[in-house]
């Protein structure tokens, strides 16, 4: 955070439109009925904050056919195909290097994704 306080409103922010998106993409799968229930797929490497993100899900859900809907955010590891032997592989945040032949020209296959995974509706609607 910046001393003024300014970097999390920005990032927030980023997080609130985001999420804006996401849950009218599951309202329009639940066609306008209610949401009990939102999952999302989120990797390191989105540029997503996992804290921001439920936040504006917070802020956001009240008043709509979400509410009350809970949120499970699925966070993914980055995930790699060596170009040098085809291994593919995950690995921690910072340490991209192939496990089976140490070559560093991985291609990126994962970790920097945002998706809606699934919703939750009612059983009556």
């Amino acid at each position: 955070m910046d001393s003024d306080g300014k970097s999390d409103i920005v990032e927030s922010m980023h997080e609130l439109g985001l999420m804006n998106h996401l849950l009218q993409d599951a309202l329009a799968a639940a066609r306008g009925g209610p949401v009990c229930g939102l999952s999302v797929r989120v990797g390191p490497l989105s540029g997503v904050v996992v804290e921001a993100l439920q936040f504006a899900f917070e802020a956001l859900s009240p008043g709509s056919p979400a509410a009350g809907a809970t949120l499970t955010i699925l966070e993914t590891r980055p995930s790699f195909r060596c170009p040098d032997c085809q291994t593919r592989y995950e690995t921690p945040l910072g340490a991209y290097q192939c496990p089976a032949c140490g070559g560093t020209a991985g291609e990126l296959c994962g970790g920097n994704e945002l998706e809606l995974v699934s919703i939750e509706v009612p059983d009556h609607v």
